[in-house]
């Protein structure tokens, strides 16, 4: 039987359509399976800032963010839906012993001193993405492209070869079972949205003692935030916790007093101990030279490593 597609990418989020369109840019024919539209994926819920948050120092790591920068850069330039490069201001609480390691990832980091309780001001420009119009322009480019996206829960990895000679493994959480995969757990973030009252510069305080705190504007909306709980595993709304992230987005940013609620969002990162998993391995015994390539694990900084994390799969995918 001839396959449909030289590539299958299970998973429709940020990691699984970088990737699809990528391999696609290589001269593979892709098709992309998921269980629930792009638009409905953990990846549509994210603030989506370049930033390696909760990420550890890691050479590849490091290059995926720098290449992703870049690339999101040229996109925000050229117009795509929903990518915007904005000014970042970090406050730090700790001693300053010099750049953070993912500082190597940007053109423009200075450092100065802050009034207390900071201690040190860094400042950058970042892409910032809107995720539900970028998500509808990727599978626009691969669809354009003639990939395909079909709505498939996948129980099994190999059940994928019956497709394509090659399988990439992008699902996120689910990989904690497909890939048998114990180290994969989920980090519950909790975000609330407000009304723009003007603001163009986004605003961190990692430190805060109360929780890491941020506001990034976008369009018409703040994301305010946030939450970082490993192991926690449900979506429920939690007020308290809402009203807590607004009064500290409201204390770093005073301007941000009088703006409406919007809603609020709450996802679950896909995360992973000892970090992302990107690595190739042959598949199943009955799939002469197949090849399954995993790509999960990335927690919140899926589109801050998409792009160059999705060159490093592709490679994997075409190359050997």
């Amino acid at each position: 039987m001839t396959a449909a597609a030289d590539v299958v990418v299970i998973g429709g989020g940020i990691v699984g359509l970088t990737t699809a369109v990528t391999l696609q840019q290589r001269g593979a024919r892709v098709t992309v399976l998921a269980p629930d539209d792009p638009a409905d994926t953990v990846s549509a819920v994210a603030a989506a800032v370049w930033y390696p948050t909760h990420t550890e120092r890691d050479p590849r790591v490091l290059r995926w963010a720098r290449e992703t920068r870049i690339e999101l850069s040229r996109q925000a330039q050229a117009g795509v839906p929903g990518v915007v490069e904005r000014p970042t201001r970090m406050l730090l609480r700790h001693r300053y012993a010099g750049p953070p390691w993912w500082a190597e990832a940007l053109d423009d980091l200075t450092a100065e001193a802050a009034e207390p309780p900071y201690t040190t001001l860094l400042r950058f420009t970042a892409p910032t993405v809107e995720m539900v119009p970028y998500l509808h322009w990727l599978r626009q480019r691969l669809e354009a492209g003639g990939g395909r996206i079909l709505r498939r829960r996948v129980r099994r990895l190999a059940d994928a070869f019956a497709t394509a000679p090659t399988i990439v493994n992008a699902t996120g959480l689910a990989a904690g079972q497909l890939a048998a995969d114990p180290a994969v757990h989920p980090v519950r973030g909790h975000l609330v949205l407000v009304a723009n009252p003007g603001l163009t510069v986004s605003v961190r305080d990692e430190d805060d003692p109360a929780g890491i705190t941020y506001v990034h504007p976008r369009r018409h909306d703040v994301v305010l935030g946030g939450t970082y709980q490993p192991g926690v595993g449900h979506t429920r709304p939690d007020p308290a916790t809402a009203a807590a992230i607004r009064r500290r987005c409201v204390a770093l940013v005073p301007e941000l007093a009088d703006a409406p609620v919007l809603g609020e969002r709450i996802g679950l990162r896909p995360a992973r101990h000892g970090g992302p998993r990107v690595e190739a391995e042959p598949g199943p015994a009955g799939s002469p030279g197949g090849r399954l390539v995993h790509a999960y694990g990335h927690a919140g900084a899926g589109v801050t490593l998409s792009w160059g994390c999705a060159a490093e799969v592709a490679d994997l995918a075409l190359d050997g």
